[in-house]
């Protein structure tokens, strides 16, 4: 190949190197950077699109319209008929409960109105039934809402805390890449020994295979945040810091009776309890008479009858009065059942209110202690430093083994982890302290 050729040919290669290398850095420059995401925005998504919550609210709008059907029975049933039939003239019907009755074509179409008049009180607690069942339906809702809301906190934080270890990860594997290359250098030059060598490539391996494990502990927790917003794949966002919780209370009894009060699980515990009493009251209201209106109206526009004696229209109006007398004691029974079923949600509320005073003192003791652990970390980080400046300075002099150094690595790597534990593993606790108290949003 002539010499003309081959500089022909570099030249063409450079020239493509460098429109490739020009695309890549147009298409780079395009790709957008990753959406951002505040705390706020992650739960209002997460109430949004979670689908317990869109459970919740179905079984609650569900719940609202049993009241409806419980408040039909107030309203007059009216019902449309339309009649033809075909008979043996003169002949009667032979069999059945019925008195006779003569049997004859006709065709007619009316009305049929049917009203409660008084069932003596007993529609009036079925309803209050079913309207404290939707309310407690709405309470359901709310907790659904906490429990998602809580998750998105514990999700949101856990990808912090995961990228934050990352951080300690890449600056742990840099600090012992510079050490091992120092150690390296120094050996070639027969300064150190190999052992050395060895030492701080162990050292650095360590480090690297953190690093691997770190990043692959933030993709699983973009994989659980995901989950908590109840979106179908993970989106690894750009998350916003969030402000420092403030310290937690000096006591817990008030924390306590605001759990209480505000806790959606309770206040629903107490509406399924005034529910139950007023079924117990609507179950023993069955020993009591009904009574009804009943009203018909219509047209008899054929009719076979020669001469036609019956009328071309018919209406007619009754009131019924239907009196319990015995029905080998189902009505005691139910009464008996409905009183019993009242009873265990009473013990229900009970067990859940001692199940709420027990998270908030649990909740309350995880949280102080995380908090009492942040500066305990930050010292802990501090002197971790030190040493290892005094252990890097002993070392380049000569006065100490390459054990030394890296134990100091070591402890500064576990310090730092430490301190980014405690600052998010606050976090968390102080939003679990709030979930349990009910004022987590």
């Amino acid at each position: 190949m002539s010499a003309k050729n081959l500089s022909h040919r570099m030249h063409r290669t450079v020239a493509v190197s460098s429109i490739g290398l020009v695309l890549a850095t147009l298409v780079l420059a395009q790709t957008p950077p990753p959406p951002r995401l505040t705390l706020v925005q992650a739960e209002a998504l997460a109430i949004k699109n979670h689908p317990q919550v869109a459970t919740a609210r179905n079984v609650a709008a569900a719940a609202g319209q049993h009241v409806v059907q419980a408040k039909s029975a107030y309203y007059p049933t009216i019902n449309g008929e339309i009649t033809n039939s075909q008979g043996l003239g003169l002949s009667r019907i032979g069999a059945g409960i019925l008195p006779a009755s003569a049997l004859f074509d006709r065709s007619g179409q009316g009305l049929q109105l049917a009203q409660l008049v008084t069932d003596f009180g007993r529609r009036n607690n079925l309803v209050a039934n079913s309207q404290f069942l939707a309310q407690a339906a709405e309470q359901s809702t709310q907790a659904t809402t906490f429990d998602v809301v809580f998750g998105v906190n514990k999700a949101y934080f856990g990808v912090l805390q995961a990228q934050a270890f990352v951080g300690v990860a890449e600056q742990t594997v840099k600090a012992r890449q510079t050490l091992t290359d120092q150690v390296v250098a120094l050996a070639n030059a027969n300064l150190k020994s190999l052992v050395d060598v060895e030492f701080a490539r162990v050292n650095l391996a360590e480090a690297q295979l953190m690093l691997i494990r770190a990043n692959d502990a933030v993709k699983r927790a973009y994989a659980d945040l995901a989950r908590a917003m109840g979106q179908d794949r993970p989106i690894e966002y750009q998350l916003e810091q969030t402000p420092a919780a403030p310290a937690p209370p000096d006591s817990t009894e008030p924390l306590v009776n605001e759990a209480i009060q505000n806790r959606p699980e309770l206040r629903e515990l107490r509406l399924r309890v005034s529910a139950a009493q007023r079924f117990e009251e609507a179950e023993k209201d069955l020993k009591h008479p009904n009574i009804s209106l009943i009203a018909v109206g219509g047209a008899l526009p054929y009719i076979d009858q020669t001469p036609r004696v019956a009328p071309y229209g018919y209406e007619g109006v009754g009131l019924n009065v239907d009196i319990p007398v015995f029905n080998g004691h189902l009505f005691s029974a139910r009464a008996q059942a409905a009183h019993y079923e009242s009873l265990a949600e009473d013990q229900r509320l009970r067990d859940q209110q001692q199940g709420v005073e027990r998270d908030v003192r649990t909740a309350w003791i995880s949280a102080s202690t995380a908090y009492q652990s942040i500066p305990v970390t930050e010292q802990f980080l501090k002197s971790a430093q030190l040493a290892l400046e005094l252990a890097q300075g002993r070392y380049s002099l000569g006065l100490s083994s390459i054990v030394e150094i890296t134990q100091a690595q070591l402890n500064l790597t576990q310090a730092q982890i430490e301190n980014v534990s405690a600052k998010y593993d606050y976090q968390s606790a102080y939003a679990g302290l709030q979930y349990t108290i009910g004022a987590l949003r």
